[in-house]
This record gives C-alpha cells, sequence and structure tokens, in this order.
C-alpha cells in the first residue's frame, strides 16, 4: 500500500481552502445581513445644515484645535513625568 504524500497534501490544502472560503463567504453574508438590520431598526438621523448648523461645525472645528493643544500639554506632561521616574 502505497501512499503520495503530494496527493494528500494537496487534497487537504484544497480542503482547508474551501474550508477559509466558505467560512469568509457566510462571514460576508451576515455582516450584510446585519448591516440591513441596524439600518432599518436604527435609521440615521437625517443632518440639516443651515444657520444654527454652521455655526455648530464652526465651533467644533475650532474646539478641535483646542482639543489638539490639551492633547499635546497633557502628553507632554506624561513624557515628562515618566522621564522624571
Amino acid at each position: 500500500m502505497e501512499v503520495n504524500l503530494v496527493t494528500e497534501g494537496l487534497k487537504f490544502m484544497v480542503l482547508g481552502m474551501t474550508t477559509v472560503f466558505l467560512f469568509l463567504l457566510l462571514l460576508i453574508w451576515v455582516l450584510k445581513l446585519q448591516a440591513k438590520l441596524v439600518q432599518k431598526y436604527f435609521p440615521q438621523k437625517s443632518v440639516t445644515v443651515g444657520a444654527a448648523g454652521a455655526a455648530k461645525a464652526a465651533s467644533t472645528a475650532t474646539s478641535g484645535k483646542n482639543d489638539d493643544a490639551e492633547v499635546i500639554a497633557a502628553i507632554t506632561a506624561a513624557i515628562t513625568d515618566f522621564r522624571k521616574n
């Protein structure tokens, strides 16, 4: 009884790759179904752009710069404290 290891290896490779491919297809299908269900039961609220929307966008843009400065200050303080210890 002679066993061809190359043939057996190819059989296992095809079986494994097929299993992975089918799992990925199932994963994609489930994620698309989940996205449809989320959109159906939890729809996004529409965004109105007007004077209030423009003012809110401008305030968030300027506060973003302040947030960056605060984050940089916190990181600098943490590095300085770490280097002292």
